[in-house]
């Protein structure tokens, strides 16, 4: 397992220019091999610009190599914002990285990667959703919970086709069966969503051992009975484990503590491009 940036911290992020803002973030990230597997092959980043959660392919070797190229990579983006080209070029470097790894072995290896990451979009802060894999992003705002990914898996385009339900999905033999990976010389390819940074805003990045043992009633009872992301994500973790713990198992909570306009824009001077981090 490989974790990248701070497990749990507070920032702000100043943005100068036509939208003066001033965003307070607070995150924290956890990670449990689980009650079954001998290791955990589950990295994270967790830092400004990007926070994100990779789950190495189970059953395919050096699994935990894959998912630490992709963070690895992704941590090497280091400015206050980033753009999805941005994304991509730090995912195909993590494809070399990987297939060199897989190309020693017969089965290959991957790895499925999710998270969010501050943009600039219209002129404005969002957030980046991106996805490769079965691991999800989750929003809980206002008091309601949104899966933001849709999974790249066998079961999701049965779903999709209505041949099953959702309620069958969880006990399909081709549940573990994914459709998109990094690695197997294949080209990495996220879907994407933006998402406006509004204050109040709790964000939940997981692998897929969280959501194999917890359902969405239980994910949005965590995340709206906890103070903090901290809290939240050590509940989440520990609730997973009570339930089986059955894989690995990785949260990062992101919360927008808050959002403010550092000046009155109609004194403000002409605009200009810029962000800081404090």
């Amino acid at each position: 397992m490989t974790q990248i940036g701070r497990t749990s911290a507070r920032v702000s992020v100043t943005r100068e220019g036509a939208h003066p803002r001033r965003v307070t973030l607070s995150w924290a990230a956890l990670t449990d091999k689980g009650n079954r597997r001998a290791v955990n092959e589950d990295s994270a980043i967790s830092d400004v610009p990007l926070f994100a959660v990779a789950d190495g392919m189970g059953g395919h070797s050096a699994g935990d190599i894959a998912s630490a190229a992709v963070v690895e990579r992704l941590g090497e983006i280091t400015d206050a914002v980033t753009t999805p080209a941005t994304i991509e070029e730090a995912l195909s470097k993590a494809l070399t990285d990987i297939d060199r790894v897989g190309d020693e072995s017969a089965l290959g290896t991957g790895t499925t990667v999710t998270g969010v990451a501050l943009s600039e979009v219209d002129d404005d802060l969002a957030w980046t959703v991106f996805n490769i894999g079965d691991s999800r992003v989750y929003l809980f705002a206002d008091g309601e919970l949104r899966q933001l990914t849709i999974d790249h898996s066998v079961v999701q385009e049965l779903i999709d086709a209505g041949l099953i339900t959702r309620d069958q999905a969880e006990h399909h033999p081709d549940s573990n069966v994914i459709t998109r990976a990094v690695g197997f010389h294949e080209k990495p390819v996220p879907d994407y969503l933006s998402l406006p940074v509004v204050a109040g805003q709790r964000i939940l990045i997981c692998s897929d051992g969280l959501t194999k043992e917890l359902t969405d009633f239980g994910i949005r009872h965590y995340l709206s009975t906890t103070p903090t992301a901290e809290r939240a994500a050590a509940e989440l973790v520990t609730a997973s484990l009570a339930n089986g713990g059955r894989d690995n198992v990785t949260v990062v909570v992101v919360d927008v503590e808050s959002d403010s306009v550092t000046t009155d824009s109609a004194e403000a001077p002409a605009p200009r491009r810029g962000f800081g981090r404090g």
